[in-house]
Formats: structure tokens, sequence, C-alpha cells
């Protein structure tokens, strides 16, 4: 009687075994409706030879990543949005927000991820249905946030790949260099023009797109991680800042906070610099006008000009970003939209010729254009 019971037990449990494995490799799909309407907030400048910067803050929520062809029907409808009204030629420069990529980490999920309200009960939706390659990712973690880096890298070379061919292919449909605003990868690189995910610490990257579809330069690494990613994104400043040549200028890319502090600034100068991008996710809904954070984890916030908490969000943003010179044409693109509960906040503007930008005030998604 025992063996009997036994066996059955066993044959109980290899079932539920074969039925949570099955259940785990079933993506199905929900239908899906996104707004594809964009505000053109700033156009400043005369059109000419020179060129443009054209910023793109899309309105973005986790539904849109369910997939590629989502995320590539909204953004390719932003960018035909732009072109209808000339804003787009091989001279553009096209600038989108911070961590774009990122969020790369929820494409081909399942339906409850990205119906749920929190993002912690996404991020246990993203473990239940991929237990192997959770598991094998928490060994590799890193970081004081070993949960959060093994969410990451259990879809990194996923997420490189989906990087590519997403951002890749805008700038190849569009003609256009792409400033692909960025993504936390483990080690990134690129072997023989291909991005690749490698096997040590993440960091936050940025890759900018040429109007053939292929890539310029380097991953860029963000230098001052800002303080809610500092638990498990390390800093790249072991990566000097790169300016790689389009055909608007020669163009420097500073991720997030990198836009604060002088020393960037000089590192791009110093390689003749002429355009600078800087994709940034500010989090937390309606922070645009709370005080300024500031970020009391790196020793370099203590040179400059600003305290935490002194002025706003805004002006903090404004006034640090000036440090580009009057020489350099700069534009700040945020990313919009919610993540769960994760909200975003911030109005993008440009700076030239000494000159703040600042275009109209909107919750929606943006356009920000910039004439060279």
């Amino acid at each position: 009687m025992r063996k009997l019971l036994a066996s059955a037990l066993a044959l109980v449990m290899i079932a539920a075994l074969f039925g949570y494995g099955f259940w785990t490799q079933q993506r199905p799909e929900g239908h899906y409706l996104s707004d594809l309407r964009i505000e053109l907030a700033l156009n400043h400048g005369v059109p000419g030879e020179h060129g443009n910067l054209l910023g793109v803050e899309p309105l973005l929520y986790p539904g849109d990543y369910q997939n590629l062809q989502r995320l590539h029907r909204k953004l390719a409808a932003y960018l035909e949005q732009a072109r209808a009204q000339g804003l787009i030629s091989p001279r553009t420069v096209v600038v989108l927000p911070e961590h774009i990529g990122t969020w790369l980490w929820a494409r081909g999920e399942k339906n409850e991820l990205y119906q749920v309200t929190q993002s912690r009960e996404a991020l246990q939706w993203l473990e239940l249905s991929n237990p192997l390659r959770y598991g094998l990712a928490m060994l590799g973690a890193d970081g004081d946030d070993r949960r959060a880096d093994a969410h990451l890298r259990m879809k990194a070379e996923q997420m490189a790949a989906d990087y590519q061919q997403l951002f890749g292919g805008l700038a190849k449909e569009f003609g256009v260099t792409l400033v692909a605003g960025s993504i936390v990868l483990p080690a990134p690189y690129v072997k023989q023009g291909v991005l690749h995910a490698g096997s040590g610490p993440l960091f936050n990257s940025s890759m900018v797109f040429a109007g053939d579809g292929s890539l310029l330069g380097e991953p860029q690494h963000q230098q001052f991680p800002d303080s809610e990613m500092r638990r498990y994104v390390h800093n790249g400043r072991k990566h000097p800042l790169q300016v790689v040549q389009t055909p608007a200028g020669r163009l420097g890319v500073l991720i997030g906070s990198d836009s604060w502090y002088p020393e960037n600034h000089r590192q791009l100068a110093q390689q003749a610099v002429q355009l600078v991008a800087n994709p940034v996710f500010l989090s937390g809904k309606s922070s645009w006008e709370a005080p300024w954070r500031g970020n009391r984890h790196q020793h370099a916030t203590a040179g400059l000009p600003l305290q935490r908490g002194e002025v706003s969000e805004q002006t903090a943003w404004q006034r640090l970003t000036e440090a580009a010179g009057a020489s350099v044409s700069s534009m700040s693109v945020f990313m919009r939209g919610q993540f769960w509960e994760q909200g975003s906040d911030g109005q993008g503007f440009a700076h030239q010729a000494g000159a703040l930008l600042v275009g109209t005030p909107s919750p929606g998604a943006r356009l920000l254009n910039l004439w060279l």
C-alpha cells in the first residue's frame, strides 16, 4: 500500500512539474490600444544645411513592451509625424530618453505581468515564468541588489538583440542618426557590428545608430549612476566618454545626471564635440516641480554650484546642463508614461548659443526640434 501511495505521489509530482514547465512556455497576447499622438512642443531656428537635433519624448507603458512590433509601431508613428512636419532628413540626430531600452526585459512575458499595478507583482510574474533563467542569473548576480541584477541579467542577450533590431531598424527606416536612449546590460560590447551582453557588471549604456542602421562607436556607459540604481549598476568612469562623427556634427552622449558635471563636458570639449545628447529618466509623478534631489551618493556633487533642495528639479537640470558651453548645441530628453506604480516626469529642453530653450509643457508625448 505504501509503495502504491508513493508511486501515485511521484506521478502527481511529475505531472505537476511537467504542467508547470508547459505553463512557463505559454505567452498568449491580449489586445492593446495605444495613443500614437505626439505634440511638437519646441521648434527653434530655421531649417538649413546643418541638420537638426530632434528629441522624442514618448508616452510609454508596460503593454508597449509586450512585443517589438508594438513598440516599433509607436515609435515609428512618432517619427512619421515628425517627417510629415519636415523635421526628418539625413542630417537629423534623433534623441530618445534614458532607459527606453532597459524596459525590454519585459518583452515576451505573460499577460498578467502587464496587467498588474505594482512592479513587485510584475517581477514575481517574471520570476515564476522564467524559473531556470532566473535561478541561473541569481548565481551570477552582482551588487547590493542581487535580485534586481538577476532580473536584467537573465534576459540580457535577448535585450541586446532586441535593442539593436528595434533602434537600428528605426534609424535605417527613417535615414537618421539615432541616439537610442539607454539600456542596462552586463558588460556590453560590440563585435563585428553586433551588440552583445557580456558576463561582467551591469552598466547603464547608450548606443548611437547611423542612418544605415549600423552602430557608431562603442557602448557609452553612464559615468555617475543615480542613487536609485547605484545598488546594482556600476559607474562607467573606467570607460572614457567618446565623441562620434555624424552628418550633423561631432556628437557626444551624456546619460542622465552625467550632464551635471563640468568634468564630463570638458572631456567632450577636448574631443571637439559640437552636439550633446542627454537622455534622461526622472522618476516620480510631479517631481519636475519638487525640490532637487541631487545625488548624495556621488562625491562629485560637492563641487556643483547647487545644493540638494535649494531649487526645483526643473531649475537644477536646466542650470547644470549649461556647462556644455555656448559653442555646443545640446538637448535633454525625458521619458514619459508610467511603469506600474512608477511614474515619470520632466519636460525636455535645449541649449544653443548660450540660450536655454524650453517648449510648451504637456502631459503627453512631445517632439523637441532644434535646427543647427
